[in-house]
């Protein structure tokens, strides 16, 4: 696969470069932070961590990562470029519910048939309090 060819195919009906705006939220899905595999996790990329504190941070990436990967099957996401700025507000309990949602802040076009989106995204919790944000800088596909 070359840099210029995303990760799966790409549907027409995909969310292309031109169809994203800045300041537009798109929501990434939701998922739990289920009691058992949160236990699993920790016995195995934590050990230590007292799980009465809550999730620990890296669990939290890779919820968000999860409902970020399962989203982006809708995008004309060709290539991510960065994952900076990770801020861990809170350490949700077992059980929490959290939502994740992207919010456009940037466009820069590339050329004719790509362009950079640069965008925040956020896990809330049950409550939409942030529990965790990080910024992402990707190479989207523009409609040829």
């Amino acid at each position: 696969m070359s840099d210029n060819e995303p990760p799966f195919p790409v549907s027409p009906a995909a969310l292309h470069y031109e169809d994203l705006e800045v300041g537009q939220v798109i929501a990434l899905g939701a998922c739990a932070v289920e009691p058992r595999a949160m236990t699993d996790f920790i016995d195995r990329f934590v050990p230590g961590w007292p799980g009465e504190k809550g999730a620990p941070e890296a669990l939290m990436f890779c919820l968000w990562s999860r409902l970020f990967t399962e989203r982006a099957q809708g995008l004309a996401q060709i290539k991510m470029l960065a994952t900076d700025a990770l801020r861990f507000a809170r350490h949700p309990p077992a059980g929490e519910l959290l939502r994740g949602r992207m919010t456009v802040m940037g466009k820069d076009p590339v050329g004719d048939e790509r362009g950079i989106i640069i965008a925040q995204h956020d896990l809330l919790d049950e409550d939409g309090r942030l529990v965790f944000s990080c910024l992402t800088r990707a190479i989207f596909a523009r409609r040829t």
